[in-house]
Protein backbone atom coordinates (compact mmCIF):
# COMPACT_ATOMS: atom_id res chain seq x y z
CA UNK A 1 0.00 0.00 0.00
CA UNK A 2 1.31 3.41 -0.87
CA UNK A 3 1.84 5.95 1.59
CA UNK A 4 -1.29 8.43 0.99
CA UNK A 5 -3.45 5.48 0.85
CA UNK A 6 -2.22 4.18 4.50
CA UNK A 7 -2.56 8.37 5.58
CA UNK A 8 -5.76 8.28 4.73
CA UNK A 9 -6.63 4.87 6.41
CA UNK A 10 -5.32 6.66 9.49
CA UNK A 11 -7.17 9.49 8.56
CA UNK A 12 -10.24 7.35 8.91
CA UNK A 13 -9.14 5.31 12.32
CA UNK A 14 -8.88 8.69 14.17
CA UNK A 15 -12.06 10.20 13.18
CA UNK A 16 -14.19 6.88 13.60
CA UNK A 17 -12.36 5.08 16.49
CA UNK A 18 -10.37 6.63 19.97
CA UNK A 19 -7.10 5.90 19.32
CA UNK A 20 -4.67 6.91 22.15
CA UNK A 21 -1.22 5.50 21.25
CA UNK A 22 1.14 4.41 18.40
CA UNK A 23 0.85 0.86 18.87
CA UNK A 24 -3.27 1.20 19.21
CA UNK A 25 -2.92 2.27 15.47
CA UNK A 26 -0.70 -0.33 14.78
CA UNK A 27 -2.97 -2.91 16.07
CA UNK A 28 -5.63 -1.24 14.15
CA UNK A 29 -4.24 -1.15 11.06
CA UNK A 30 -2.96 -4.57 10.97
CA UNK A 31 -6.57 -5.63 11.84
CA UNK A 32 -7.45 -4.07 8.44
CA UNK A 33 -4.94 -6.21 7.31
CA UNK A 34 -2.18 -3.52 6.48
CA UNK A 35 1.54 -4.84 7.09
CA UNK A 36 3.22 -1.55 9.52
CA UNK A 37 5.59 -1.25 11.79
CA UNK A 38 5.18 1.51 14.72
CA UNK A 39 8.36 3.30 13.21
CA UNK A 40 6.53 3.61 10.32
CA UNK A 41 3.14 5.01 11.84
CA UNK A 42 5.64 7.22 14.05
CA UNK A 43 6.69 8.84 10.70
CA UNK A 44 3.30 9.10 9.41
CA UNK A 45 2.17 10.79 12.81
CA UNK A 46 4.92 13.00 12.37
CA UNK A 47 4.15 14.21 8.89
CA UNK A 48 0.51 14.30 9.30
CA UNK A 49 1.00 16.20 12.28
CA UNK A 50 -1.32 14.55 14.23
CA UNK A 51 -2.35 16.06 17.83
CA UNK A 52 -3.53 14.90 21.15
CA UNK A 53 -6.78 15.89 21.84
CA UNK A 54 -9.33 15.22 24.74
CA UNK A 55 -11.06 11.99 24.85
CA UNK A 56 -14.23 11.31 26.06
CA UNK A 57 -12.69 9.54 28.92
CA UNK A 58 -10.41 11.94 30.12
CA UNK A 59 -7.59 11.02 28.84
CA UNK A 60 -6.38 11.85 25.02
CA UNK A 61 -6.52 10.56 21.79
CA UNK A 62 -5.53 10.97 18.45
CA UNK A 63 -6.63 14.16 15.98
CA UNK A 64 -6.45 15.97 13.27
CA UNK A 65 -5.30 19.71 13.48
CA UNK A 66 -8.37 22.04 13.38
CA UNK A 67 -6.57 23.37 10.26
CA UNK A 68 -3.90 23.11 7.99
CA UNK A 69 -2.66 27.05 6.87
CA UNK A 70 -0.63 26.74 3.93
CA UNK A 71 3.39 27.01 4.53
CA UNK A 72 5.41 25.75 7.29
CA UNK A 73 5.54 29.15 8.33
CA UNK A 74 1.79 29.01 9.04
CA UNK A 75 1.38 26.02 10.36
CA UNK A 76 4.45 26.82 13.20
CA UNK A 77 2.16 29.64 13.78
CA UNK A 78 -1.10 28.14 14.78
CA UNK A 79 0.35 25.26 16.16
CA UNK A 80 1.77 27.42 18.35
CA UNK A 81 -1.07 29.49 18.96
CA UNK A 82 -3.11 26.30 19.77
CA UNK A 83 -0.52 24.36 21.94
CA UNK A 84 1.70 26.66 23.63
CA UNK A 85 2.22 27.12 27.46
CA UNK A 86 5.29 28.19 28.03
CA UNK A 87 8.46 29.82 26.13
CA UNK A 88 11.55 30.32 27.84
CA UNK A 89 15.14 30.88 26.73
CA UNK A 90 18.75 30.47 28.73
CA UNK A 91 21.71 31.12 26.79
CA UNK A 92 21.43 29.28 23.41
CA UNK A 93 18.60 27.27 24.14
CA UNK A 94 15.16 27.73 23.69
CA UNK A 95 12.73 25.56 25.75
CA UNK A 96 9.06 25.68 24.52
CA UNK A 97 6.64 23.51 26.38
CA UNK A 98 2.98 22.66 24.58
CA UNK A 99 0.06 20.73 25.19
CA UNK A 100 0.66 16.52 25.40
CA UNK A 101 0.85 15.26 21.94
CA UNK A 102 2.52 18.61 20.54
CA UNK A 103 6.33 18.55 20.62
CA UNK A 104 7.18 16.25 17.70
CA UNK A 105 5.13 18.34 15.57
CA UNK A 106 6.54 21.79 16.33
CA UNK A 107 10.37 20.35 16.65
CA UNK A 108 9.67 18.87 13.39
CA UNK A 109 8.11 22.55 11.86
CA UNK A 110 10.96 24.07 13.40
CA UNK A 111 13.16 21.68 11.57
CA UNK A 112 11.66 22.65 8.39
CA UNK A 113 11.57 25.91 8.43
CA UNK A 114 15.90 26.00 8.26
CA UNK A 115 16.45 28.55 10.48
CA UNK A 116 20.29 29.27 9.76
CA UNK A 117 20.88 30.06 13.80
CA UNK A 118 19.20 26.79 14.80
CA UNK A 119 21.60 24.26 15.25
CA UNK A 120 19.24 21.57 16.07
CA UNK A 121 15.36 20.76 18.07
CA UNK A 122 14.15 17.90 19.94
CA UNK A 123 10.96 17.52 21.00
CA UNK A 124 8.94 14.94 23.08
CA UNK A 125 5.38 14.74 23.73
CA UNK A 126 4.80 18.26 25.86
CA UNK A 127 8.26 19.91 24.93
CA UNK A 128 10.30 20.67 22.47
CA UNK A 129 14.04 21.75 22.98
CA UNK A 130 16.08 24.36 20.45
CA UNK A 131 19.25 24.38 20.40
CA UNK A 132 20.60 27.59 18.85
CA UNK A 133 24.10 28.37 17.40
CA UNK A 134 24.63 31.38 19.87
CA UNK A 135 22.90 33.30 22.65
CA UNK A 136 22.19 35.93 20.43
CA UNK A 137 20.37 33.70 17.59
CA UNK A 138 18.27 32.21 20.58
CA UNK A 139 17.13 35.34 21.43
CA UNK A 140 16.31 36.22 17.61
CA UNK A 141 14.26 33.40 17.38
CA UNK A 142 12.66 34.07 20.32
CA UNK A 143 11.42 37.02 19.22
CA UNK A 144 10.37 35.06 15.71
CA UNK A 145 8.22 32.73 17.75
CA UNK A 146 6.47 35.41 19.95
CA UNK A 147 5.66 37.58 16.56
CA UNK A 148 3.98 34.52 15.04
CA UNK A 149 1.78 34.40 17.91
CA UNK A 150 0.34 37.84 17.81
Amino acid sequence: MKKAERQQKIRELITSESIERQEDLVDHLRAMGLTVTQATISRDIKEMQLIKVPADDGGYRYGMPAYQPQGEEGQLAAALHDSLEQLKRNESFLAITVHPGNGPAIASLIRKMEFSTVFTTIGDDSNVLVVCNSARAAVDLEEKLNAMLD
